[in-house]
């Protein structure tokens, strides 16, 4: 019998982010699978929990999903506030590709998001790499919110175990939480920019500029104009917000 999952929960801002490990979400993602119990996940960073700070209803939203960690931003609030660490840091860029390479079942696989190149360069690049699992339908994320009804109905016909979206926070979450209702995919994950990379359209930062975590400094230099103000602004905001939450936990 294998152990229980380790689910321990830590509130940062007005979140609770769930510590596990990459082993465990894989676990996690197997035993809902097998159930049918539905499981949202959404995949935190800096960026979110600003965003959630800004955007009372987007933190409910969240709040109703397991959240995980993804970055250095989010791991040095916890040894801020907390004086702990996450267990694994779980962005979806590398998680995502653990759990297809890892799950001891095959999945069907439903991908929205993206641009037409790059939903489709990632559903190639899915059934090349991890051929066990077929990907059963995608669609870029270029739509209007009318749409929804006939994209969940796609959705739906096609059957997946597992629903990636990739469209961003807080679209791909706000997507996921609103439309749950319609669409039967066991699994729903906000993977953010996980088609660019899995498209090559984005590179990823070198392993050791990752290892140093300043993979978001090597993004910033690739896309400056549309990620200058997130980090350049956000960054001192988020640290600002940090020492807050410290103080107050400290009252």
């Amino acid at each position: 019998m294998s152990a229980p999952l380790r689910r321990e929960k830590t509130e940062i801002g007005p979140l609770a982010i769930t510590s596990m490990s990459k082993d465990d979400v894989v676990r996690l993602v197997g035993t809902a699978v097998r159930s049918r119990i539905p499981l949202d996940i959404g995949i935190c960073n800096a960026h979110t929990i600003m965003t959630a700070l800004d955007q009372p209803a987007y933190a409910a939203t969240l709040n109703r999903m397991t959240l995980l960690n993804d970055g250095i931003g989010i791991a040095l609030a916890n040894r801020i506030i907390y004086g702990k660490r996450f267990r694994e840091n779980l962005n979806g860029t590398d998680l995502i590709p653990h759990v297809l390479a890892e799950i001891d079942l095959p999945l069907r696989i439903y991908l929205l998001g993206a641009g037409e190149k790059q939903v489709t360069a990632a559903a190639r690049h899915i059934e090349a790499t991890y051929p066990g699992h077929v990907v059963v339908g995608y669609r870029n994320g270029y739509f209007e919110p009318q749409d929804c009804g006939d994209i969940c109905a796609a959705i739906n016909k096609a059957k997946p175990d597992l629903l990636l979206v990739a469209m961003g926070n807080p679209r791909q979450e706000m997507f996921i939480a609103q439309n749950r209702h319609q669409f039967d995919a066991t699994v729903a994950i906000g993977v953010g920019a996980l088609f660019d990379f899995m498209s090559g359209t984005v590179a990823r930062a070198p392993r050791f500029v990752r290892s140093l975590g300043l993979e978001w400094l090597f993004r910033l230099l690739q896309e400056p104009r549309r990620l200058f103000r997130r980090y350049v602004f956000g960054i001192p905001r988020f640290l600002i917000a940090v020492f807050r939450c410290k103080r107050s936990r400290a009252r």
